[in-house]
C-alpha cells in the first residue's frame, strides 16, 4: 500500500516518512533498483550544492548499516548510485545509527546514510539520511531527492565517477566518542553490567565502551547472523536482560535496540526502567547540579507522573508529537538540551546531535556514580501512573471528534479523573487505527475509562460502516 506524508509546508511526500524510508525488503520501495536510484538522486543533489570544495574534490557520503542480511544488498545499491553521480563513498560497515551521525560530522563529509529498520524484524529495512552537521536532512533537501527520483540515471563520465573507501577504524572512533561523553573524573569500576545489543549494530561496540570505563561487562545479544536482530533480545524484548542480570548477580543491565539509538535499563532485581524513568534520572541530576540549561521535552505519550515531577522541581516541560524527530525539533525551537520518549529514545544535545542509546546510558550512569546511588534509588522519586492503551480499528481519516458518543465518553473520563489523569486519542500514522490512551493515579479507573472510550469509538466506526 502506498503511503504519503506531509512536508512542513503541507506539500505531500511520497517516500520519506518521519524517520527516512522504511518497508519490507523486496517490496517497493525497499528494492535494489529503487535504492540505487535513491543513491543517485541523493548524490546529484549533494553534488549540486555549494560545498566550497577544491576543484578536483568530490562530495563525500558515509554509509553505515545494522546487521540485517539485506544490508549487503542495499549497501551495494546505494554505493553504485552515489558513485554514478560522482560522489565518494565511505563504508563504515555495521555501526549504530548515532555513530553515522557522529562520523559524518567528524570526517567533515557532506552527508551520512544509515541502512536500518531500527527495532523492526529482519525482514524489514530502511534508509535514513543525516546532514553534514550530524542532524536530520532539511525538508527541502529531502524534497529535492524525491524530485530527482523522476529523472533517469545518467552516469557521470568515467573521469568524474566517485570512489569507495572502507573506513576500517569506524568502530574505534565511535567508541572513543562515546567514552568522551562520560566525566573524566569518574569511572565504572566496581560495577557489573549486562549489556544486551539485540544482535544489532552495537554488537561489537557497546561492551567495549563500558568495559574501557572500568565496568565488569557481560554481553548478550552479540551474535548476529543476519536474521536474528531484535529477535528475543534488546530494548524491545528485555526478558533475557532481566534474567541475565539476576543470574549473573549484576548491578544493572543495559538493553539497546537493533540500531543502537534506543535504551531500556534493568536494576539488580531485574526491574525494568523505561525512557521516562531514565530521562527523569538524568534531568534530576542535571537540575541539582545547575546544568540542565532550560527545560525538558517529552511527547504526547510521556507519562503524566513525569510532567508532575518536573513541575515539582520547577523545570519547564513541553510535549512534542510522538517520534524522536519531533522531540529534537522541540528542543531546537526552545533552545533546550534534554528530551526523550518513553520508548527509550533519549536526546542529550550537549553530548550528541541525535538520540544515542550508549551515550544516554552513560548519562544515567554519570548520575548514579556522582550520587553514589543504585538505579532503583535514583528513580525512586518518580512513580509512573498506570497507563492503558487500546487500539481501535477505524476507517482511515475518520473524524472521531464529530461523534457525540466519543466526545461524551472523553468528557466523562476527564471529569472522573478530575485533574489526576489524562486522556489522549491519537490516529496511527501508518495503520487504520485510533489509539486510545488513558492514564492516572487510579489503575482501575484508568482501565475502565480506556475501555469505555474505546467502545464509544467502535460504535462510531460501526455507525459509519
Amino acid at each position: 500500500m502506498e503511503r504519503t506524508y506531509e512536508w512542513g509546508n503541507g506539500v505531500s511526500r511520497k517516500y520519506f516518512g518521519t524517520d527516512g524510508i522504511r518497508g519490507r525488503v523486496g517490496e517497493y520501495p525497499i528494492t535494489p533498483e529503487f535504492v540505487m536510484h535513491l543513491g543517485y538522486s541523493a548524490g546529484k543533489v549533494l553534488a549540486a550544492a555549494d560545498w566550497h570544495l577544491a576543484q578536483d574534490e568530490r562530495p563525500g557520503v558515509l554509509i553505515g548499516k545494522d546487521t540485517r542480511i539485506s544490508g549487503y544488498m542495499l549497501e551495494s545499491a546505494l554505493q553504485a548510485g552515489l558513485i554514478a553521480a560522482g560522489v565518494d563513498v565511505y563504508l563504515a560497515g555495521p555501526v549504530p545509527t548515532p555513530a553515522v551521525a557522529y562520523l559524518t560530522r567528524a570526517l567533515r563529509l557532506q552527508a551520512g546514510i544509515v541502512i536500518s529498520a531500527s527495532h523492526n524484524p529482519f525482514e524489514d529495512n530502511g534508509i535514513k539520511f543525516f546532514s553534514g552537521s550530524g542532524s536530520k536532512l532539511p525538508d527541502e533537501t529531502e524534497r529535492a531527492i524525491e524530485a530527482g527520483l523522476d529523472n533517469p540515471i545518467v552516469t557521470m563520465p568515467s573521469s568524474r565517477l566517485g570512489k569507495a573507501k572502507r573506513l576500517d577504524d569506524a568502530a574505534g572512533r565511535y567508541i572513543e566518542f562515546c567514552k568522551s561523553s562520560f566525566p573524566y573524573e569518574l569511572d565504572l569500576r566496581g560495577l557489573k553490567i549486562i549489556v544486551d545489543c539485540a544482535h544489532g549494530a552495537a554488537y561489537h561496540i557497546a561492551r567495549h565502551v563500558f568495559h574501557e570505563l572500568g565496568a565488569d561487562v557481560v554481553a548478550i545479544g552479540v551474535q548476529p547472523d543476519g536474521k536474528n536482530i531484535n529477535d528475543g533480545y534488546g530494548a524491545t524484548a528485555p526478558d533475557n536482560l532481566r534474567q541475565a542480570v539476576k543470574e549473573q548477580h549484576a548491578d544493572l543491565g543495559i538493553a539497546l535496540d537493533g540500531d543502537g539509538d534506543r535504551l531500556v535499563m534493568a536494576d539488580a532485581d531485574g526491574r525494568l526502567y523505561d525512557g521516562d524513568q531514565l530521562l527523569y534520572i538524568i534531568a534530576k541530576h542535571r537540575h541539582a547540579q545547575g546544568a540542565l540549561n532550560g527545560g525538558v521535552a517529552g511527547t504526547l505519550m510521556t507519562n503524566l507522573a513525569f510532567e508532575h515531577a518536573m513541575q515539582r522541581m520547577g523545570v519547564p516541560f513541553a510535549r512534542a508529537k510522538v517520534g524522536d524527530r519531533y522531540v529534537l525539533e522541540l528542543l531546537q525551537q526552545n533552545g533546550w538540551q534534554l528530551g526523550g520518549e518513553n520508548s527509550g529514545h533519549i536526546i542529550c544535545l550537549d553530548r550528541h546531535t541525535t538520540g544515542d542509546g550508549i551515550i544516554s546510558a552513560l548519562q544515567v550512569l554519570h548520575a548514579l556514580r556522582a550520587n553514589n546511588q543504585t538505579l532503583a534509588q535514583a528513580a525512586a522519586g518518580l512513580t509512573l501512573y498506570p497507563q492503558v492503551l487500546v487500539n481501535v480499528r477505524v476507517e482511515k481519516g475518520m473524524d472521531y471528534t464529530a461523534h457525540a458518543g466519543v466526545r461524551n465518553a472523553v468528557s466523562a473520563a476527564e471529569a472522573a479523573l478530575d485533574g489526576k489523569g489524562r486522556v489522549l486519542l491519537r490516529p496511527s500514522g501508518t495503520e487504520p487505527l485510533l489509539r486510545v490512551m488513558v492514564e492516572g493515579e487510579d489503575g482501575a479507573a484508568v482501565r475502565h475509562w480506556a475501555e469505555a472510550i474505546a467502545q464509544a469509538v467502535r460504535e462510531a466506526a460501526q455507525a459509519i460502516a
